[in-house]
């Protein structure tokens, strides 16, 4: 029987030898999860062996364990690498067949899709024109290059302080192409639908104490103006009265002679010190068109388009897997896993949701492999390969001492 038991300990000792040198050549591929080679032991089935007289036939491999402990994460500041911090497997259309990885190295194709090494699709929620993601099923990930349309201007928000101890000026004789005829002034590009730019201008002229007559222009050089109306203050400086004005100008973008774009001027924030005269807020809610610059993927995979005209947009949402039974998914190689009955059924959902792990962006995970453990591993292993050959070695030297009896 010592052949047996010697054979079963070579071929378990040779698999563990192909285990660990597996692990150690895949010390640098991202995502991987180092394996460990687990042993049981054999016994002859026989009815009539007394239980304390059984002895063992050898040993067997008994499964190859996936160890899916976190690998150590690294910056690398590619927008479209993402490591998995926790739980979770990215989920990956070879094909419509899908299957899992933890490999987080992706890239664009020709197509705009979102692909790893192999031109698999990374699956997530789609976001809609307005950057609306719908998270009721996943799709494979796709990065839109179309320029996003420009927003008219609706609303400019303006905050000043205006000197209390400026001179009075008559109203009535404003002239916005004399600026002895007002006190304070400041402009503004606003936007058409179409993104076209119109220079709206706002102006200040003191008609009394604590109170100021405002003005609209627009055009350069200013072509029409119009009175907003009084702006009053208290007798600490705050605005008491003429928060909010309304005025129109030409509406660039349309055909239609005559058209006007309306505007809403909030001046909230205003006051009248004893200071000099000046800006203290200016925004316009409007935007031109907007080329696509870059993205970025947030921890709760939200993977967000930057714009050249400074806007920002929902481009989809990075979907996570996790199962009950890591152990249970099959290894096809290439960094990718398929669902089994063992796995047990994919549950995707956003990351950072319950026991599903959260993203990093510009980063990967590097391999679990701890090489200086899986060195020592590859000695015992030899030691045990040496040793069985030594059993054998042993039977033998026995089996001659029979013959030359």
């Amino acid at each position: 029987m010592s052949y047996q038991q010697a054979l079963s300990g070579l071929g378990a000792a040779s698999s563990d030898l192909d285990v660990i040198g597996n692990n150690i050549a895949n010390a640098n591929t991202v995502g991987f999860k180092q394996g460990a080679a687990q042993f049981a032991d054999m016994y002859a089935n026989s009815m009539a062996t007394a239980v304390s007289n059984q002895i063992g036939i050898g040993t067997r491999l008994a499964e190859v364990q996936q160890q899916f402990s976190q690998g150590t994460i690294t910056t690398t500041n590619q927008a479209l690498d993402v490591a998995i911090n926790g739980n979770g497997f990215y989920q990956l259309s070879n094909n419509g067949s899908i299957v899992y990885s933890r490999n987080g190295v992706f890239h664009l194709d020709n197509s705009g899709n979102i692909v790893n090494s192999s031109g698999l699709q990374l699956m997530g929620y789609a976001a809609d024109s307005g950057g609306v993601v719908n998270s009721a099923s996943t799709v494979p990930l796709t990065v839109p290059t179309a320029n996003i349309a420009p927003t008219a201007t609706k609303k400019i928000t303006a905050a000043f302080n205006l000197n209390s101890q400026d001179d009075v000026k008559a109203a009535a004789d404003f002239d916005p192409t004399n600026g002895n005829t007002y006190n304070a002034s400041t402009s503004v590009d606003a936007y058409d639908s179409l993104g076209g730019t119109q220079k709206v201008s706002v102006y200040f002229t003191k008609s009394s104490t604590n109170t100021w007559e405002a003005f609209a222009g627009y055009g350069d050089p200013v072509t029409q103006k119009t009175d907003l109306g009084p702006v009053t203050f208290d007798s600490s400086g705050n605005l008491s009265s003429g928060n909010t004005f309304s005025f129109t100008i030409p509406d660039g973008a349309s055909a239609t002679a005559g058209a006007t774009q309306t505007l809403t001027l909030d001046l909230s924030g205003t006051t009248q010190y004893g200071a000099k005269s000046g800006l203290t807020n200016l925004h316009q809610d409007g935007n031109s068109t907007g080329e696509l610059t870059g993205f970025t993927v947030g921890s709760d995979g939200m993977l967000t388009g930057n714009y050249s005209n400074g806007e920002t947009k929902a481009l989809g949402q990075i979907a996570i897997a996790n199962f009950n039974n890591q152990n249970g998914l099959q290894n096809l190689g290439g960094n990718v896993y398929a669902q089994t009955a063992a796995s047990g059924a994919a549950q995707v959902s956003v990351p950072g949701s319950t026991n599903h792990g959260t993203l990093q962006g510009g980063a990967v995970e590097n391999s679990n492999v701890d090489l200086t453990s899986e060195l020592v591993n590859l000695i015992t292993a030899q030691r045990n390969y040496q040793a069985n050959a030594q059993t054998i070695k042993t039977q033998q030297t026995v089996d001659q001492t029979l013959i030359n009896l």
